[in-house]
């Protein structure tokens, strides 16, 4: 079974509309690269394409769009991989430099698509499908969205983008999203402009209908949004009840990290005192951490606060790889979905003990060229 479903559907106005949907549900519609390298060049068909005039990105089910990148398939490429040297690091691992050169090139072409993509954000959105969520120019969550950067967990930061979108959000947000891997919800995920369109999740079935009949295209965006601004209309009452806890909790973020350092930052984190469950699972998350990610995380947000957007990706790709290159990645991957013992064996016990060396080491680039350099 294909891993993606690719359809083009006519409009009442003569045009077309594509639509990609994401179909592997039994792992809740994880990123593998064949389906990167699918949908690559379908939309770059549809970019050149003048009759078809919007996208349609969504996910087989309800459960999830997206729950990540094809981890289990890197971590099998890690381990097979040669000896590492005197620093630790093996050889570039060259599944693993491949899925992350074209995940970044699909989420590249997404954030500069010039035509209306359309994501449907319901269920979890997390990791990797975060990166497509992202890149969309018409994002949608509704009640049951649940966004999260959880790499953390398995000594990964977040990538796709996230060195971009999170460095935009309110000061203290971003870096707390990152160390933490909190939920986010859509409520949240709307205040915070991650989404940009709040739907309530039962309206899933009236959308591509209403796209298509549609029938004045001369202007797509507007006509997207006319579709998106009444079924938003139509589901204010969905999101009524809904906590917004990221929002209730800003000014609170935003002092425990005014901090020096990230030691203080996150030992502000661990001992603030919150009985809200929310707040306690995004602790929980940070505490059994990578200590390797955590520096990871500050080093990558701060060296990429002015960079641009294809600036981004190729930092990205270099640490990326660096990462796989490292045994800390895979020994996340092993506790947390191969063995799913939960108890990593970590390199360092806590930030004290981190490396300065083999930071400075994850932070070069493993190639003299850049392979994202044509972006």
């Amino acid at each position: 079974m294909s891993g993606l479903i690719i359809d083009e559907y006519p409009t009442t106005g003569g045009r077309r509309i594509g639509h990609i949907r994401l179909n592997a549900e039994r792992s809740l519609n994880a990123l593998t690269l064949e389906m990167i390298e699918q949908m690559l060049p379908t939309l770059s068909a549809w970019q050149q394409d003048p009759q078809l005039v919007a996208v349609l990105l969504d996910g087989v089910g309800d459960k999830a769009f997206c729950a990540g990148g094809d981890v289990v398939s890197l971590y099998h490429a890690i381990r097979a991989t040669g000896p590492a040297d005197e620093r630790g690091l093996t050889p570039v691992p060259e599944l693993a430099a491949r899925f992350f050169e074209q995940e970044y090139r699909l989420d590249y072409l997404l954030h500069t698509f010039d035509k209306p993509v359309l994501c449907w954000g319901g269920g979890i959105v997390m990791g990797g499908g975060m990166g497509l969520f992202s890149a969309s120019s018409h994002r949608i969550v509704t009640e049951t969205s649940r966004l999260a950067m959880p790499e953390v967990t398995i000594a990964l930061y977040p990538d796709v983008g996230g060195s971009w979108f999170l460095n935009r959000l309110p000061p203290g947000l971003g870096e707390f999203i990152a160390l933490t891997g909190c939920a986010i919800n859509g409520n949240d995920a709307h205040w915070l402009g991650l989404g940009n369109r709040a739907i309530a999740a039962g309206k899933r079935g009236e959308l591509l209908p209403a796209l298509l009949a549609v029938a004045d295209w001369s202007n797509p965006a507007a006509a997207v949004n006319a579709v998106l601004r009444q079924l938003e209309v139509d589901s204010v009452g969905a999101f009524a009840g809904l906590p917004s806890p990221l929002r209730q909790y800003q000014p609170r973020i935003r002092r425990l990290l005014d901090k020096d350092s990230l030691k203080e930052k996150v030992a502000a984190i661990l001992e603030a005192e919150c009985e809200d469950p929310w707040y306690h699972k995004a602790r929980q998350s940070l505490a059994a951490g990578s200590p390797l990610a955590m520096a990871v995380i500050a080093g990558q947000l701060h060296r990429s606060r002015h960079s641009s957007l294809v600036e981004v990706f190729r930092q990205e790709l270099a640490l990326s790889v660096q990462l796989c290159r490292f045994r800390e990645f895979a020994e996340g991957v092993r506790a947390r979905l191969i063995d799913k013992d939960n108890r990593p064996d970590w390199t360092f016990g806590s930030l004290d003990e981190v490396d300065e060396g083999i930071l400075t080491a994850l932070f070069e680039s493993p190639w003299p060229v850049n392979p994202l350099t044509s972006l």
